[in-house]
């Protein structure tokens, strides 16, 4: 569990760094920043959104989908 909390959060500390070293590169890619913080904000909605349906699931006595 360990070694998967830490590759997610590299993950996204790469993520969140991305914009920052892509900048000086393309100069016209400003709103990238943006879509940076998008994607870590539709991850976060993806998983959460995975572990209700799990939890909705296991409470139905089904077995997991995922």
């Amino acid at each position: 569990m360990r070694r998967i909390t830490l590759v997610g959060a590299l993950f996204l500390g790469f993520v969140a760094v991305l914009p920052f070293l892509v900048s000086p590169i393309l100069p016209g890619a400003t709103n990238f920043s943006f879509m940076s913080t998008g994607l870590l904000i539709v991850v976060g909605v993806v998983i959460d959104t995975m572990r209700q349906l799990e939890a909705q699931l296991l409470m139905r006595h089904y077995e997991g989908i995922f």
